[in-house]
């Protein structure tokens, strides 16, 4: 089965690091330009932005890549943690012609949008973070985050085959990060269903999690960093978020100048897609606010 292209998209090839990133373009020649990053797991570009390219893609250049690891980019292994996931992504805005953009991101992608601009401001005009992973110091009970710990020190040979395992129950992967699993496009679904049964196709989230979950904290808190964020931001979250708190977003919104938050009602951790008329009207104003 072919990869997913999301109605008003057009794919393309970018050749960077040695191999061959997968990138999902809008029609839009003129307009800002707004990166979208998708999450982990079994999440690709197709996935995260299905609902998003149609109704915003003439108006605004939408420029949506799979990372190192997901989708179909091929020829780069995983990049492990945020940081060097942020490096990756303003070296493909160069090879892509795009100095400065809007960043969105979901989950991972949104760790890696504020990774970004705080490692490379110049390269970020304004964020849009979906209820963003890095905001937290570790998981609320200290035995859960040494248990995470040393699941993830397991080796390949054991990970990836539980991996591959575990992607079989799709049912249940969804409702983890859908409060309303049936509001996912049969499309994206049958997408998500392809990623999670894909050679390799959870290396890239494990070596996320390998490098972002250490022993008693997480590695990839910037909570204490993001005052330092000072361009227009729109965190967006689901108020029955079970993967991250809508309290991570709030903590953050309130050290940065510039940022609010929108709580999304009755909707989980992919809240760009489950709550998708309220974030497409939200970002159309915060968009429109930029000029």
């Amino acid at each position: 089965m072919p990869p997913l292209v999301p109605p008003g998209a057009r794919p393309e090839t970018a050749a960077l690091d040695g191999g061959r990133v997968r990138v999902l373009r809008s029609p839009a020649e003129s307009g800002p330009a707004v990166l979208l990053l998708h999450g982990g797991g079994c999440d690709n570009a197709s996935i995260s932005w299905y609902r998003v390219f149609e109704p915003l893609g003439t108006a605004f250049r939408l420029i949506a890549p799979d990372l190192p690891g997901s989708g179909s980019t091929s020829g780069i292994a995983p990049l492990g943690g945020p940081a060097p996931m942020a490096d990756f992504t303003a070296r493909l805005m160069t090879v892509l012609g795009e100095e400065r953009a809007v960043v969105a991101g979901v989950s991972m992608g949104g760790d890696v949008a504020l990774n970004l601009a705080l490692r490379h401001p110049d390269r970020v005009r304004a964020l849009i973070p979906i209820a963003p992973a890095g905001l937290s110091a570790g998981l609320s009970r200290p035995w859960m985050q040494a248990a995470l710990w040393a699941l993830l020190r397991l080796p390949d040979p054991v990970l990836l085959p539980a991996a591959r395992l575990a992607g079989r129950f799709t049912g249940t992967a969804l409702r983890r990060v859908l409060h309303d699993p049936s509001v996912l496009p049969p499309e994206a679904a049958a997408e998500f269903r392809r990623e999670s049964t894909r050679p390799g196709g959870q290396l890239g989230y494990l070596r996320y999690g390998q490098a972002i979950v250490g022993r008693r904290w997480m590695r990839n808190d910037v909570l204490p960093e993001v005052h330092r964020i000072r361009v227009p931001t729109l965190f967006f979250h689901g108020d029955l978020d079970p993967l991250i708190p809508p309290r991570d977003s709030r903590l953050a919104a309130a050290r940065m100048p510039g940022a609010r938050v929108v709580l999304a009602s009755r909707c989980g951790h992919w809240a760009q897609l489950e709550a998708h008329d309220r974030f497409l009207t939200e970002v159309r104003g915060f968009l429109a606010g930029l000029d």
